[in-house]
């Protein structure tokens, strides 16, 4: 990527056209934003800026960005890159696909926290994608709320422990589904939750009692994986699970619930769980289109027709009141609320050099989760900003 190979052909192209009609030191301002969300989607998380901060790092270019894992909206841009274009045009797939990726999966991660309603969501995707890139996904999914990861790589890469429980295969090699919960029980350290798989032999109910017996107080839970083609009525399984439970005495006795979970089911199901395991529906999320325009060609506003022209600031009041400007405007009090505002975009890179600290991961994820706190609360939230010409 930092080579520039990673790209469309028409940059290098564009390159090399600007090279030799010596237009290749035009200063241009590009601005990275969305102009539509999916459907039903009324804001994005950004996920990916420490990343692009890495694949810009070192070229005569400044960068400012919104923080990693900020709420944004559609218009409102959340990078800008200032230089001669001829240096960092090749560099637009690559940045693109950092950032639409990522952000779409925060997004959806994101989005599934909020349904869980408090309930703990770990993340078991990485199955789902390309090894190349689990690493990248497993910090998408937790920026954007995922409690946990359960890949190896990507919780090294988050600072975070691994979490997951077990698969159908120990039992199945094992042959018996007590004899493999024993087995789990006497190898793993303590520190592992003993949360047993209750769906690989027989009824659910059946196999969760038999938990139960089996590990006794050590046990802290169960976990559900029945497939959409066997599962029936699932709030009816685990309702007979819950009930099966409590009057036998194990009302402690956690329950877990994956496979081929999305937001309309745990919508449906969280008041009867512990928790949820979500895969496929966080890695392959819809996407958040995020498109790179020039808005501005040395300090005359300047753009293909449907974009906004000239370079831009975003100003948002603690009410999330949000407003974007031309750069130099200054609004330091929200026209709706008086609240004081703050600029949502800052200096990354100054001449090629990372000038802003980049946050941990956890860092990014507390910041994520206080804005939906927050979003939570609000009444009045605009899926566009204002303009403020």
């Amino acid at each position: 990527m930092k080579g520039g190979k990673s790209t469309d052909i028409y940059f290098l192209r564009t390159r090399e056209i600007l090279e030799r009609t010596q237009s290749d030191r035009k200063v241009a301002v590009a601005e990275a934003h969305t102009y539509g969300l999916p459907e039903s989607y009324q804001w994005a998380i950004a996920a990916g800026i420490e990343e692009v901060a890495w694949l810009l790092e070192g070229l005569p270019i400044d960068v400012y960005a919104v923080e990693e894992g900020t709420v944004f909206r559609e218009l409102s841009p959340i990078i800008a890159i200032e230089g001669p274009y001829s240096v960092y045009g090749v560099y637009e797939t690559s940045l693109l696909g950092i950032l639409r990726h990522s952000t779409s999966i925060a997004t959806k991660a994101a989005r599934i926290k909020l349904r869980a309603g408090g309930k703990t969501v770990l993340f078991f995707g990485v199955r789902c994608v390309h090894p190349a890139i689990s690493p990248m996904v497993d910090r998408a999914a937790y920026l954007g709320g995922c409690d946990a990861v359960s890949g190896v790589l990507g919780a090294e890469v988050i600072g975070a422990k691994p979490m997951g429980t077990m698969p159908h295969a120990l039992i199945l090699v094992i042959g018996d589904a007590s004899q493999a919960w024993k087995a789990f029980d006497s190898v793993m350290p303590a520190d592992v939750p003993r949360i047993a798989l209750c769906d690989t032999l027989s009824d659910e109910r059946l196999e969760a009692l038999a938990a139960a017996h089996t590990l006794g107080k050590r046990l802290y839970g169960v976990r559900l994986d029945t497939p959409s083609s066997r599962r029936g009525n699932m709030r009816r399984i685990l309702e007979e699970v819950r009930w099966s439970l409590e009057v036998n005495g194990f009302k402690d006795v956690r329950i877990f619930v994956s496979g081929g979970i999305d937001e309309e089911e745990m919508q449906e199901l969280k008041d009867l769980v512990d928790g949820f395991g979500v895969g496929t529906s966080i890695a392959f999320p819809p996407s958040v289109d995020i498109a790179l325009d020039i808005v501005e060609i040395d300090g005359r506003p300047f753009s293909k027709r449907g974009k906004l022209p000239g370079r831009k600031q975003v100003y948002r009041c603690p009410n999330f009141h949000e407003y974007v400007t031309p750069f130099q405007k200054i609004v330091e009090r929200c026209p709706r609320c008086g609240e004081k505002t703050s600029p949502l975009l800052t200096k990354l890179i100054a001449n090629g050099e990372i000038v802003r600290p980049l946050p941990s991961s956890k860092a990014s994820r507390e910041y994520v989760m206080e804005q939906l706190d927050r979003l939570g609360k609000i009444t009045d939230f605009e899926k566009e900003p204002t303009l403020l010409p």
